[in-house]
């Protein structure tokens, strides 16, 4: 396995010049595609339409990453329109009978996880390590792109490793998603995070092709 998966956020990419990226994306060896939903009502925003995905799945085979900010997902899960494969989390912030939704997730054939704001604690996961592939740990708060690094989202990745090593559970992956750059992806790796996903502050950054903002982050994981 890669020391660094990059999911690029899809949220982040020319709209417009869609299939120009995910050609890209593929030329370059992306592992994964971060989607986020939003309902306007667990965050303040909406993105990315379902009807949007589906027609995305259509044109090429990279995984999703599909994040699931929305109230009541264990309740709407039939409404995605996953594939085989994918990464999907949610919030059990927002969500009632989490244990059943990561159940399901995983009769659907994806890997399930579980996504947590910066003031979720760790012990949210204590008797759910056995339903989860891994952990979204939100370095940011859900909802814009664009913002800066809460610190502390650090130290929480790194007990989080720890608490999965203690629990022999190395094999669950760590995804960080929220102002990964080239300044914070080496702490986040260092802090245990596998899987980064990749917005404005990275892949997305103006000035320069994909390509190069690409490759500027597989280095810092050489």
């Amino acid at each position: 396995m890669s020391r660094m998966i990059l999911a690029p956020s899809m949220m982040c990419t020319d709209m417009m010049n869609v299939e120009k990226s995910l050609r890209i994306f593929e030329e370059e060896g992306i592992e994964l595609l971060h989607i986020d939903v939003m309902d306007g009502e667990f965050v303040p925003n909406l993105a990315l339409g379902l009807d949007w995905i589906r027609q995305l799945g259509r044109i090429t085979a990279i995984p999703f990453d599909i994040h699931l900010m929305v109230t009541d997902a264990d309740m709407k899960l039939d409404w995605i329109p996953f594939r085989e494969g994918d990464f999907v989390s949610l919030h059990p912030e927002a969500c009632v009978h989490v244990q059943r939704a990561l159940t399901a997730l995983r009769s659907k054939g994806v890997h399930p996880g579980l996504s947590l704001n910066p003031p979720t604690g760790l012990s949210v996961l204590e008797y759910l390590l056995d339903d989860i592939d891994y952990v979204n740990v939100m370095s940011v708060n859900p909802g814009f792109a664009g913002q800066p690094l809460i610190p502390s989202a650090l130290k929480k990745a790194g007990d989080l490793k720890r608490m999965l090593e203690k629990n022999g559970r190395e094999d669950i992956l760590i995804e960080m998603d929220g102002h990964v750059s080239p300044e914070t992806a080496p702490k986040m790796l260092e802090a245990g995070a596998t899987i980064l996903v990749g917005g404005t502050a990275s892949v997305f950054i103006k000035g320069h092709s994909l390509q190069e903002n690409i490759r500027a982050m597989r280095k810092i994981a050489d």
